[in-house]
């Protein structure tokens, strides 16, 4: 297989799949693309059909693009690795709450751009963004309450990678978060695949 990305610095919709593959272990090709130069969309879309990154290359050839099919796509393929929930219940939620966030959340995204490299304390600070902040804590709150940690549903799966670009920008912007919340924070961005991806968006610059 191969992935298509963009920059690691910024490009959080690269980021969820790369930590599933990575974190798993399933070997793929990485396949970077520089965003915001001239032949950008020239190189993404010999790959992609969106003219965006992501885009997974199945070892069929198939493109599959956007976040959320990519990751379905994997979750499909490595049934062995338990990416969803096993559980019926704990698997629509958590279904949920990935497209919650694949869809939502636009004033976080606005207002605290992910930029793995960032650190600014309190810039970003909306109304809406921190609206956007309690609404996430709330969901990490139940997931953990439910699941018992020290992921969202036990074990790390793709509801923490959906969310882990998030976690991205509370490192970069600090809004304030309960206990619970920075401690799930912390966890990811402790995860050895989170740890790999924000080294090598070091050498981006």
């Amino acid at each position: 297989m191969k992935l298509l990305i963009g920059d690691k610095s910024v490009s959080s919709w690269s980021m969820r799949p790369w930590l599933l593959l990575t974190h798993f272990d399933i070997p793929f090709d990485e396949i970077p693309v520089r965003l915001d130069r001239p032949d950008t969309k020239e190189q993404i879309l010999r790959y992609s059909p969106s003219g965006k990154v992501p885009c997974l290359i199945t070892d069929a050839g198939e493109p599959v693009w956007e976040s959320l099919a990519i990751v379905e796509t994997l979750a499909e393929q490595y049934p062995q690795h338990a990416m969803w929930p096993r559980d019926a219940s704990a698997r629509a939620r958590a279904r949920s709450i990935s497209a919650e966030m694949h869809a939502g959340f636009a004033d976080l995204r606005s207002d605290m751009p992910m930029d793995v490299h960032k650190r600014a304390p309190g810039t970003g600070h909306t109304p809406g963004a921190l609206a956007n902040v309690a609404r996430i804590e709330a969901i990490w709150q139940e997931c953990l309450n439910t699941h018992g940690g020290p992921f969202l549903f036990g074990e790390f799966g793709i509801a923490d990678a959906m969310f882990a670009p998030v976690v991205m920008r509370f490192n970069s912007y600090a809004p304030p978060l309960s206990d619970v919340a920075r401690a799930y924070a912390e966890r990811v961005t402790a995860l050895p695949a989170v740890v790999a991806w924000t080294a090598a968006a070091g050498s981006e610059r």
